[in-house]
């Protein structure tokens, strides 16, 4: 659920703790929104190629990989 893990990035974030939410492309008008509508329109965000289900293992790794590269850089950002 996207509305639920905007909200606890969002808690982390007051907790002191760097966040990033991390969600299928197919969400991204949902985030976008959503995150405005709950005043954190600069929500930190990595949004991953969709679809996911049929993708092989191989594809997931290396989708995997990208994700884990762009969320560190969002975090030291």
């Amino acid at each position: 659920c996207v509305s639920c893990g905007l909200r606890d990035v969002m808690e982390l974030e007051t907790l002191g703790t760097p966040a990033v939410l991390a969600a299928s492309s197919a969400f991204r008008g949902a985030a976008d929104e959503q995150s405005v509508l709950l005043g954190q329109p600069e929500l930190r965000r990595v949004l991953v190629e969709h679809p996911i289900q049929d993708r092989t293992d191989e594809e997931l790794n290396t989708l995997a990989r990208d994700a884990v590269d762009e969320i560190l850089r969002k975090l030291q950002a």
